[in-house]
């Protein structure tokens, strides 16, 4: 990957179904989720149409699913085959791994071996999705051996799109993705990487706090238009978090055009821009030390 000829990162990509026509969520979680971010264009596109996508636009993509397998009761996508796709579009993916984090030893293992044999830049986490309390002490094992491994966790926070709308939103539970709960987990693995992602609504405040707080705390700006930032998240991202906030868009629920469109019409001070949408993110993702 030539860092030179890319445009901007996109800390937040989603890949919704594989090659084999399986989908990471079922039908009434799919379509819950299109009408909440009333988005139905490319709902589920597959690892080469992300990176076709990606490549005429000059951009690179983080690109996952979430296993939230025994939350759910709905098989995952392979996080190993979407590595592997994801290897033959290596100028322009970069792939996440995600794991069931109630199988602590089985997703410890299956961490190692993402890195190892398939190339895995980091993970995805969803506490309410993969129904976690993320700062529980059972789930250590987990984080240890991704700060020993050297790559970042990238976990979902504030309110989610899948569930909205439906009866008990579908038993998930806004809570446990409250960036509190993270604080205690960036406290205990200084050397692990974290991303909060999304403007963490209803704790927005919380989340500025943390990533002002701990050096090893980043903040992606995804699942929201840029019009629609809290206005102390634009503050903070102008001044003093300018270093620690990086691009995302939630595609393909929002689109990078879409979510750029709008950014261009925030007052974001022109030297903090190229921050954003690429510098932040080559150096949370060890790309670059600078």
């Amino acid at each position: 990957m030539n860092l030179d000829d890319l445009t901007a990162i996109d800390f937040h990509v989603h890949v919704e179904q594989d090659a084999h026509g399986h989908f990471s969520l079922d039908g009434e979680l799919m379509d819950a989720s299109a009408a909440y971010f009333k988005s139905s264009e490319h709902r589920t596109p597959t690892v080469a149409h992300i990176a076709q996508h990606y490549r005429e636009r000059r951009m690179a993509a983080v690109v996952f699913t979430v296993d939230a397998t025994t939350a759910l009761g709905h098989p995952a996508l392979s996080s190993e085959e979407i590595a592997d796709a994801a290897r033959e579009h290596a100028d322009v993916l970069i792939p996440f791994g995600s794991v069931d984090p109630h199988r602590v030893p089985e997703a410890v293992e299956r961490a190692r071996r993402l890195v190892g044999e398939h190339g895995v830049r980091g993970f995805k986490f969803h506490p309410s999705l993969q129904a976690f309390q993320p700062n529980d002490p059972r789930y250590h094992p987990i984080y240890a051996a991704l700060e020993e491994l050297g790559v970042p966790a990238l976990f979902h926070t504030g309110q989610t799109g899948i569930g909205a709308g439906l009866p008990g939103g579908r038993g998930i539970k806004l809570r446990y993705s409250d960036p509190m709960l993270l604080d205690d987990v960036a406290a205990d693995f200084p050397g692990l990487t974290l991303i909060l992602a999304h403007p963490s609504v209803p704790w927005q405040d919380e989340a500025i706090s943390i990533a002002t707080h701990k050096a090893n705390v980043y903040i992606d700006l995804s699942g929201w238009s840029p019009k629609y930032f809290p206005p102390q998240l634009v503050r903070a991202a102008n001044t003093m978090l300018r270093r620690k906030v990086l691009f995302g868009s939630d595609f393909p629920v929002i689109t990078p055009d879409r979510w750029l469109n709008d950014f261009a019409g925030l007052d974001i001070k022109p030297e903090v821009r190229p921050l954003i949408l690429k510098d932040n993110a080559a150096r949370a993702l060890g790309l670059t030390k600078a």
